[in-house]
């Protein structure tokens, strides 16, 4: 079991969780969103700034909770810079099909940083930990302008 455990958090989760590269607020932005996980406690709020043609131009982060959720919000914004609204909500369904079932057949090369999270399929509750970031950034892309969105996994 443990040895299960220690095979979830591999060097990318473990590194990223504990040193993200791009959790910080950022000082300007257009949206934004909190998503909490009530089961674990984790909580992260997203921070979304878009380019003039709608582009998501900067995304920082801030997070509570585990490595998982860290490490999946640190990698998330990696994903999404540059990319419109629209290919970041399909770069989550494919992400979220990958965190649920191991296997990601419409991934695309953005997603290739985030298969070290594959794993978690194998325990349900951390897929949860993996897609929070990702279900609070839809919640910021989708929010009237001058609002913030909250979201909550249950």
């Amino acid at each position: 079991m443990f040895e299960d455990v220690r095979d979830l958090y591999n060097a990318t989760i473990i590194e990223r969780g504990r040193r993200p590269q791009h959790m910080h607020r950022l000082e300007a932005f257009d949206a934004t969103a909190q998503g909490d996980n009530p089961m674990c406690g984790d909580r992260v709020r997203v921070w979304v700034k878009f380019a003039t043609d709608g582009a998501i131009a900067e995304t920082g982060f801030d997070a509570r909770g585990c490595e998982i959720s860290k490490a999946s919000a640190d990698l998330m914004v990696e994903a999404v810079q540059g990319r419109q609204p629209a290919d970041a909500r399909a770069l989550f369904a494919a992400f979220r099909t990958l965190a649920q079932t191991g296997q990601c057949p419409a991934c695309a090369e953005a997603l290739a940083p985030l298969l070290p999270l594959a794993s978690v399929h194998e325990y349900p509750s951390r897929v949860k930990c993996a897609t929070l970031a990702w279900q609070a950034l839809v919640a910021a892309l989708d929010q009237p302008a001058g609002t913030t969105g909250e979201t909550s996994r249950e």
